[in-house]
């Protein structure tokens, strides 16, 4: 089985593959003050638990990583406990097969390559992702499959966290459908302005950068992903596909063909 692990800025998302199908996954807290050995411990915990993996072993791991010091103890993680295990990180000099078209190339995230192979993989070009996590990003890829560009807003969890510091008279709320765009009440008033505006910014975004990316905007598929995808795929109208475990299913993509 491959075990798949992306470390986001405020979460990492695991996954384990049988083959192609995702048969476990598991979200959990980043902590960059994990060591190797407390993230070895979380890992085996994890595995230990699941029904569905009673006698299955682990036979390769893959990871990529937005926060340099999660790598680096990810990196130690793999060393020290799965050293007769093949692991592959997504960084420089792994092969992607996704040319990336920008004026400096290593500002690109790891995870938004990932993300931008599985969707071609998937999906074919040309195509945008919206990858709600901590930021809201924005990532076109070509007709022939080149990472052409991207834009990169506010995500929804810090945009309500920064609302609730900023203004006395307002508080975090859960982050629901409202019975309507108007509100009767302070709460379903936050929950209104925050699902309703980040649908409303999503398709107004994603417009525009149809209208660069293809001759006819509607030939370009729209793949929403992110732990924040579900409050807002409903609502925008721009969104053609809600694929939550894509950033995984790159990570396999990447292995296989930097194994085989």
């Amino acid at each position: 089985m491959l075990l798949a692990i992306d470390v986001g800025n405020t979460h990492t998302v695991l996954g384990l593959f049988e083959g192609e199908e995702v048969i476990e996954h598991w979200r959990i807290a980043t902590d960059a003050r994990r060591t190797a050995d407390e993230v070895a411990v979380v890992l085996q915990g994890l595995l230990a638990q699941s029904p569905l993996l009673k006698g299955a072993d682990v036979d390769g791991i893959v990871i990529c990583s937005t926060v340099p010091s999660v790598l680096n103890e990810m990196r130690e993680m793999c060393r020290r406990y799965y050293g007769d295990v093949t692991a592959v990180i997504v960084e420089p000099g792994i092969r992607t097969g996704v040319p990336v078209r920008m004026d400096n190339p290593k500002e690109v995230g790891s995870d938004r390559i990932v993300n931008a192979l599985a969707a071609i993989q998937l999906y074919g070009g040309p195509c945008i992702i919206v990858d709600f996590g901590t930021a809201t990003s924005f990532d076109a890829v070509s007709a022939k499959g080149e990472y052409v560009g991207a834009v990169t807003a506010p995500g929804i969890e810090i945009s309500v966290d920064a609302l609730a510091a900023a203004g006395a008279q307002l508080h975090k709320v859960e982050l629901i459908r409202p019975r309507s765009v108007i509100a009767k009440n302070t709460v379903e008033a936050l929950q209104s302005g925050i699902i309703y505006g980040f649908a409303g910014q999503v398709d107004g975004i994603v417009e525009r950068m149809a209208a660069e990316l293809a001759d006819d905007p509607d030939d370009v598929t729209v793949v929403a992903t992110g732990g924040a995808a579900p409050l807002v795929t409903g609502e925008a109208a721009t969104i053609d596909v809600h694929e939550p475990w894509l950033t995984l299913i790159g990570l396999r993509l990447i292995y296989h063909r930097n194994t085989a």
